[in-house]
């Protein structure tokens, strides 16, 4: 059994496993990565033999320090990475390019839509449907946009979101609140096979997902990090965060909104957030705009929309798509009978 994992901003490990009598009979690690000294690396082949194979990450990355001397230099990668490349192995993990990608790139959508369309695609893919799918979002009215688990009375000024005709809605998934208005965020979702996360604990996934927005900003010459759990920063400044979900039977969709030139008046004015949270979303109280993706590239919205995409492409394969009929059909009946009720809005008072 063959398992990769690639350490976000480090290094590729490699781990081909044999099993027997529901243990792990021969292990070979390899990658990319650097150690000191060499026989270190036989060292970690050895403390891995004989471990149950359903050994969870930690119990695996404990075998392996426990079977390492103090003097022992790991760069680039560490025995929690050995350890996730051991479970990908050993649940048939799949990678990036073991699917085709599709693009969708869709024209601007009510809010309520985009809410519908995640879990209507999401599941399509679930069921076979369609393909593995990248999709962007292009904004047709502002909104606030929850979390599944938030509070609308404690999150939203509901006299400030009237009064700047910012519409409300609740996504499927956890984390916090979004403000959009059209052309002031990037965001997309993927719809990605559980198998291409398989191994990985929520919190590796999260990052793991995200790496390849990393390289692509990196390109564009930003200095750009993973926070965890779920954000992307940079030195100057957060420039946005991630959340995800499973749906259905082995299906991960993971949306990311990105700061492209955010209102900071007019969000302090529609959500309730107080100085930490302000700062969380990378406002400082001088500042009239919120626009790091703007400001860092000197890029067009749609231009650094393009080169994601590129980046994507390059990187796993991806051809363009877009929703079917049949889809927007479904994502309308949702509209209508959960995301539009006052019932699913109002879930978390």
């Amino acid at each position: 059994m063959h398992g990769e994992y690639k350490v976000p901003g480090g290094k590729l490990v490699v781990a081909d496993v044999e099993a027997a009598a529901g243990r792990l009979a021969r292990v070979r690690v390899s990658g990319d990565f650097f150690l000191e000294p060499d026989e270190a690396l036989e060292d970690i082949n050895r403390a891995l033999e004989g471990a149950p194979v359903d050994a969870e990450v930690e119990t695996l990355a404990r075998l392996i320090h426990s079977g390492l001397h103090a003097r022992v230099r790991m760069v680039g990668f560490g025995a929690e990475a050995v350890a996730i490349a051991v479970r990908r192995a050993l649940t048939r993990a799949s990678d990036w390019v073991d699917h085709e990608w599709r693009l969708v790139r869709d024209g601007p959508q009510v809010p309520l839509m985009h809410m519908a369309l995640d879990q209507v695609l999401a599941e399509e893919v679930a069921a076979g449907r369609r393909p593995p799918t990248l999709r962007f979002w292009e904004w047709a009215a502002p909104s606030v946009i929850i979390g599944s688990f938030q509070s609308v009375r404690n999150e939203v000024d509901a006299e400030g979101a009237r009064r700047h005709g910012v519409e409300v809605v609740r996504r499927i998934t956890g984390g916090g609140a979004m403000f959009v208005e059209p052309g002031n965020t990037v965001t997309y979702s993927l719809y990605a096979p559980e198998s291409l996360v398989a191994g990985m604990s929520v919190a590796d996934s999260y990052a793991f997902l995200d790496d390849w927005v990393l390289g692509v900003l990196r390109e564009l010459g930003l200095n750009v990090w993973y926070q965890p759990l779920n954000d992307i920063t940079s030195d100057g400044g957060k420039i946005g965060g991630a959340a995800q979900k499973r749906v259905g039977p082995g299906v991960v969709l993971h949306h990311v909104t990105m700061s492209y030139d955010i209102d900071a008046d007019k969000l302090g004015e529609v959500l309730r957030v107080g100085g930490e949270k302000l700062s969380d979303k990378g406002v400082a109280s001088a500042k009239k705009r919120v626009d790091p993706l703007r400001r860092q590239t000197g890029l067009s919205r749609q231009e650094v929309i393009s080169r994601l995409v590129d980046g994507f492409r390059a990187r796993y394969g991806l051809v363009d798509g877009a929703v079917s009929e049949g889809e927007r059909s479904r994502a309308r009946d949702l509209v209508a009978s959960k995301f539009g009720t006052r019932e699913w809005l109002e879930r978390v008072p």
